[in-house]
């Protein structure tokens, strides 16, 4: 089995932090600091770049779920899975149903139907 790069970097960055107090104490992977403080850093951030947008989690796991993976055909369950989700009901909060998406299924099923036919 080959492993990418981003493989390798990704169990690097655990093993580096296993075991830390933080994370330890939340019971997560990572020591990741509290979503005000995420939200902070993302503030900053912006401002350097020069974006406008407020910048929070919540909007990173919005654009994530619609943009990322909705748009790219990846299905509700498993975006709900990607996001931590237990089911696709709290999913749907994040996920609006995407226009695109929309015309092109209408258009597979015009596509289906017409087949069918001739």
């Amino acid at each position: 089995m080959q492993h990418s790069s981003l493989g390798y970097t990704f169990l690097a960055i655990l093993e580096k932090y296993e075991g830390h107090p933080l994370a330890k104490k939340k019971g997560t992977l990572l020591p990741v600091p509290c979503n005000q403080k995420l939200n902070s850093y993302l503030k900053e951030i912006a401002d350097l770049c020069g974006i406008k947008k407020n910048l929070t989690t919540h909007t990173g796991r919005h654009t994530f779920s619609t943009v990322v993976a909705l748009a790219n055909n990846v299905s509700l369950e498993n975006v709900a899975k990607m996001l931590g989700h237990t089911n696709t009901k709290m999913t749907q909060r994040y996920a609006k149903v995407l226009d695109q998406s929309i015309l092109r299924d209408m258009q597979n099923v015009r596509e289906s139907f017409s087949t069918k036919t001739t």
